[in-house]
């Protein structure tokens, strides 16, 4: 007679869903919001301090596992230190949320170029990196997510954050053609495009006057991470948060890119 014993704990391996940005905003929304559907999480960002503190609340508070890792992802290594980690943790993954990234605001030719191409490592080849790196986990999975954070800024050309809306373009068409890829495999590709989002953004870029004006138009963090998950989980392919928003979504397929480029050059202008 054959005796079959079910692994412990301990010999099981765990299944994660990684987020990248965890400490702040929207992608410590996204992780509680991961929590609140039973996801073990885990948290990467700069700050290991903010971190833990996160992982050690949601543990408690919903029961889950969580692990962390305190790195700078616009180094070019950082992805391939990440991967390390989770393949020397016998860590799998079943879903990937590339929340990292940040803005920066001014005439392109007055901004400091190594910042910006800081801000292009991080925003895209981070991106790009994580989800080339982690595909073969994410594939071994019975159903897998990934999540890329795009904003509405990707939909047309934004003077004054050029680089940062191009960005996001760019995160927008690698998502829509990725999702096309993996169609017939365990894998899930969204792409979340939110527009002002109560998270410190506009100060961070510098655009501490825009700021004022965003207030009557911001979600909270939240409210986005919420629509956010739940997209994802239902396989959508695009979430565009909020009912202005959309509207100004749509309104981009239709109106002149000329007049478009116009308003945004209004709104953000230096």
């Amino acid at each position: 007679m054959t005796v079959y014993f079910k692994k412990s704990m301990k010999e099981q391996k765990k299944v994660y869903a990684i987020i990248t940005g965890a400490s702040k905003g929207i992608g410590r929304s996204i992780a509680t919001e991961l929590a609140k559907k039973g996801f073990n999480l885990l948290l990467v960002a700069r700050s290991a301090e903010e971190l833990a503190s996160l992982g050690h609340d949601l543990e408690i508070q919903y029961g889950i596992a969580t692990d962390f890792l305190a790195i700078d992802l616009s180094i070019p290594t950082s992805p391939k230190v990440v991967s390390d980690w989770i393949t020397d943790k016998n860590y799998g993954i079943n879903a990937l949320v590339n929340n990292a990234g940040y803005g920066q605001w001014g005439q392109f030719k007055d901004l400091d170029l190594q910042a910006q191409m800081e801000m292009c490592r991080l925003n895209m080849d981070t991106l790009v990196s994580l989800c080339h790196l982690l595909i073969p986990s994410l594939i071994k999975e019975k159903q897998s997510y990934i999540l890329n954070i795009s904003s509405t800024a990707a939909y047309q050309a934004v003077p004054t954050l050029a680089i940062y809306s191009a960005t996001k373009a760019f995160v927008l068409s690698f998502s829509r053609a990725l999702r096309f890829e993996l169609k017939n495999t365990s894998i899930s590709v969204t792409c979340l495009s939110p527009g002002p989002v109560d998270t410190g953004f506009a100060h961070r870029a510098g655009l501490d006057a825009f700021s004022k004006m965003a207030e009557k138009f911001n979600m909270q963090p939240d409210e986005v991470a919420r629509i956010a998950i739940k997209g994802m989980l239902a396989k959508k392919s695009e979430i565009v948060p909020g009912l202005t928003n959309m509207v100004s979504v749509y309104a981009n397929r239709f109106l002149p890119k000329a007049f478009i480029e116009k308003m945004a050059a209004g709104i953000y202008k230096v």
